[in-house]
C-alpha cells in the first residue's frame, strides 16, 4: 500500500500537499461491504463528500468556488489477512478555486483538528447509517441498531450479522487516522 500511495503522490497526483486519510468501519459494517460491493461504493461517496465538504468550508469556499481530489485505494485485508475492507484516501490538502483572471490557484488548509477529526466522524457515521436505513439494511430504534440481513443467509459472510446489538454500526467504529505528505 505504501508503494502504491508514494508512486501516486511522486509520479500522478499534481505537485501539492497530500493528506492520507485512513477510515475503518465497524466489523459488522466490514463483513457487509466485503459482500455487497455496491453499498461500500456508497459508503466511498458518502465519505468523499464529507472530506471535500470540510475542505472546501475549511479554505473558506464554497463548493461553487472550490474544487478538491483524491484518489482511493480499497483494502480488504488486514496484515494479518484477516477480513478488513477500509479505505487509504489520498486528498490534496487543501483546495483549487479561481483568482480574478480564471486562473485555478491552490490554497492550502491547516490539519485538521481533534475536534474537526471527531466532527468528521460524527458526520460520515450518521450520513452511512443513514443510507443504510434507507436501503432498509440497518434497522434503528432508541435501544439498539442492528443490520437487517434478511434473504441473506446463504451468504456465509453475512449468515453470523443477523443481530449485531448495540448502536456500533450507528455511531461507533468508524476510524480516521491522517497524515500529511508535501
Amino acid at each position: 500500500m505504501a508503494e502504491s500511495a508514494a508512486l501516486l503522490v511522486d509520479e500522478v497526483l499534481p505537485h501539492e500537499p497530500i493528506r492520507q486519510w485512513v477510515l475503518s468501519f465497524p466489523f459488522q459494517l466490514r463483513f457487509l461491504f466485503a459482500s455487497r460491493p455496491e453499498l461500500m461504493g456508497k459508503a466511498l461517496g458518502i465519505v468523499y463528500r464529507a472530506i471535500a465538504s470540510h475542505l472546501i468550508k475549511k479554505a473558506g469556499k464554497t463548493q461553487k468556488t472550490a474544487q478538491t481530489g483524491s484518489v482511493t485505494l480499497i483494502q480488504r485485508f488486514g496484515s494479518a489477512l484477516n477480513l478488513n475492507v477500509h479505505f487509504h484516501m489520498l486528498f490534496l490538502d487543501g483546495v483549487y478555486a479561481k483568482n480574478k483572471y480564471g486562473k485555478a490557484i491552490f490554497q492550502r488548509t491547516n490539519a485538521p483538528t481533534q475536534e474537526e477529526l471527531a466532527q468528521l466522524v460524527h458526520t460520515i457515521s450518521h450520513r452511512v447509517a443513514r443510507y443504510l436505513e434507507r436501503q432498509g439494511i440497518l434497522q434503528f430504534d432508541e435501544e439498539s441498531s442492528y443490520l437487517q440481513l434478511d434473504g441473506m443467509d446463504d451468504d456465509p459472510m453475512l449468515g453470523q450479522l443477523s443481530d449485531c446489538g448495540g448502536d456500533s454500526a450507528r455511531t461507533q467504529g468508524i476510524d480516521v487516522t491522517d497524515s500529511t505528505s508535501g
